[in-house]
């Protein structure tokens, strides 16, 4: 048995236990679950600065379209079946089944980390609220027996680099840098003598 079988028995091995925590962890699934944090947090941005979240809201959605869309066109190149699948000693605790056919990477994983990537880059100070749900979510698709630990992993890593390029790209855009230095850290100018 694989290490990453080991791991997922493991986090797997935890459902069934509590009809609480199963709810919990199934919820997170479903994208549902994150429509009234985000509407939140999309208001909140709109706002508190209207003209950069018009700016870069349209960034963010494309970083997620395209982590999403990279994220399904892998699992055709990987064909990695599922735990639910492929282990007879999975834990289901999905009503529907467990999913489509193959598992790497977690999509799921990979567009809440793209999202935390990217607002991580633009602001710094949201990774204490963003990178947990990342890890909830991700911890998730473990327990409730859809991924295994390197599928989170690899979504992850997936969707850090393309919501943090996105970022990236975004402040290379000098209006928008320039917004974003006026209100979120004051930038000081600096002399050069020749």
């Amino acid at each position: 048995m694989s290490v990453d079988e080991i791991l997922f028995l493991a986090i797997n091995g935890l459902a069934g236990q509590s009809a609480e925590a199963d709810y919990f962890f199934l919820q997170l699934g479903h994208r549902s679950t994150l429509y009234l944090p985000g509407g939140c947090a999309i208001a909140y941005w709109i706002w508190n600065n209207r003209r950069e979240a018009l700016l870069g809201g349209p960034v963010l959605g494309a970083a997620v379209g395209l982590t999403d869309f990279v994220g399904g066109q892998l699992k055709w190149v990987f064909e990695r079946v599922r735990p639910c699948r492929a282990l007879a000693e999975a834990v289901k605790i999905e009503p529907s089944g467990c999913g489509g056919l193959f598992s790497f990477p977690s999509n799921h994983a990979a567009n809440t980390a793209a999202i935390a990537a990217f607002l991580q880059v633009l602001y710094p100070k949201s990774g204490w609220i963003t990178w947990p749900i990342v890890a909830f979510v991700g911890f998730s698709r473990v327990f409730i027996g859809a991924h295994y630990v390197t599928d989170v992993l690899g979504g992850w890593m997936l969707g850090g680099v393309i919501g943090g390029g996105a970022a990236w790209a975004l402040l290379q855009w000098p209006r928008f840098r320039k917004k974003l230095a006026s209100v979120v850290m004051p930038v000081a100018k600096v002399e050069v003598r020749s």
